[in-house]
């Protein structure tokens, strides 16, 4: 009685199931391409990263980026220390400026 009354939808069925298997395998593609195009790292089925590969000349770039960023850091660092610098002796200049002129203020006075 069941089988009746499913058979006449039995291509329905199957045309869904293809159907959602060729939109799952649609997507997978659209999701590879996009993270190609995003310079995303590509993975295996153990979630290993295949791509990107490096190559010597990537890895000395990376070297010397890292380098530069050491010698960037260290200046920036120096810098900071100047402004440290500056600032006590402004705000120090500020406050021996302002007890120079209270003295004068009580010795008017």
């Amino acid at each position: 009685m069941i089988e009746t009354e499913l058979a006449p939808f039995i291509p329905y069925i199957a045309l869904m199931a293809i159907s959602i298997g060729f939109l799952g395998v649609v997507g997978w593609i659209f999701t590879t391409w996009l993270r190609i195009k995003n310079g995303y790292p590509l993975e295996n089925s153990w979630g290993k990263a295949i791509y990107p590969r490096q190559t010597t000349e990537e890895l000395e770039r990376i070297k010397l980026l890292s380098q530069e960023n050491a010698q960037l850091r260290a200046e920036l660092g120096s810098v900071k220390d100047r402004l440290a610098n500056v600032e006590r002796i402004v705000t120090d200049e500020a406050h021996a400026l302002n007890r120079e002129i209270e003295q004068l203020r009580g010795k008017a006075n």
